[in-house]
């Protein structure tokens, strides 16, 4: 057996296991693909919440991005936890001077014991530098209003705040609807100025920490082995439906996605 691509993270650690570079490196496994890392923070975090964030001066960011983009013939990346806005610039620079594009961006904002993963100058940040060499970001409602000041409660809102990212600069943006209430959730796909909507019964479960950690993974494994961006959002959609369905919960809080699932 053969991996399928090359896939990097640049993401914080979870010491839980259940997301960030842990979640990323289990997913790309179940896809199939060779994982690289660029650790951004540490994290001290169980299923209770996070107790302490250390994050890596933002040139050993840069150095460990740098070190993998000019070896490893990478099919595309992801970003998860980027906490400050030096540590923005340093992958915006690294990246740049690759001519590095095919990024997958997880807008990581609030964990989901409610612990803030990023200051505001960070989130300009993105917004200001990252998005303009984005492929694909993946917002989730509150973390699409708080991109775009607009209110999000419902399936047009979710349209306009999809909008609203795209002329930040990326060319994809998929607004994940799991916040809003209903007995369906429903994911719009804006890519190249066309909605895609994704629909699925709603899952009744605590069993969600590293959601949209593992989302964004399963996408960038998906564009890694050479799948079209269509069929590689619908994959990474059914695989962490199946990963959340089956769920794992090894601490005494949340529990995570059960990433080993086969047949999705």
């Amino acid at each position: 057996m053969a991996y399928r691509g090359i896939a990097l993270t640049i993401a914080g650690s979870d010491s839980g296991g259940g997301a960030g570079i842990q979640a990323d490196l289990k997913t790309f496994a179940a896809f199939e693909v060779f994982g690289t890392t660029a650790i951004t923070a540490i994290t001290a975090q169980n299923s209770l919440g996070v107790h302490g964030v250390f994050d890596i001066p933002p040139e050993m960011v840069e150095a460990q991005i740098d070190a993998v983009l000019s070896d490893f013939p990478v099919g595309a990346a992801k970003t998860g936890m980027l906490s400050r806005s030096e540590t923005v610039r340093a992958v915006c620079d690294v990246l740049r001077r690759h001519h590095f594009t095919a990024l997958v961006v997880d807008p990581v904002m609030i964990a989901q014991s409610g612990d803030a993963l990023i200051d505001d100058p960070a989130i300009e940040a993105l917004k200001e530098e990252l998005f303009p060499l984005t492929y694909i970001v993946t917002p989730n409602v509150p973390e699409a209003e708080r991109l775009t000041g607009l209110s999000v409660e419902d399936e047009e809102g979710m349209e306009a705040a999809a909008r609203e990212i795209a002329q930040m600069g990326p060319r994809g943006v998929l607004v994940k609807g799991g916040h809003l209430p209903g007995k369906d959730v429903v994911d719009l796909f804006l890519w190249d100025g066309k909605v895609t909507r994704f629909t699925h019964p709603r899952i009744e479960t605590e069993n969600t920490h590293g959601t949209g950690c593992t989302l964004s993974a399963a996408i960038a494994a998906g564009i890694s082995a050479g799948a079209d961006v269509l069929a590689a959002v619908d994959a990474a959609r059914r695989y962490v439906r199946k990963a959340i369905e089956e769920g794992f919960k090894g601490g005494k809080g949340y529990g995570c996605l059960c990433h080993i699932v086969k047949e999705w």
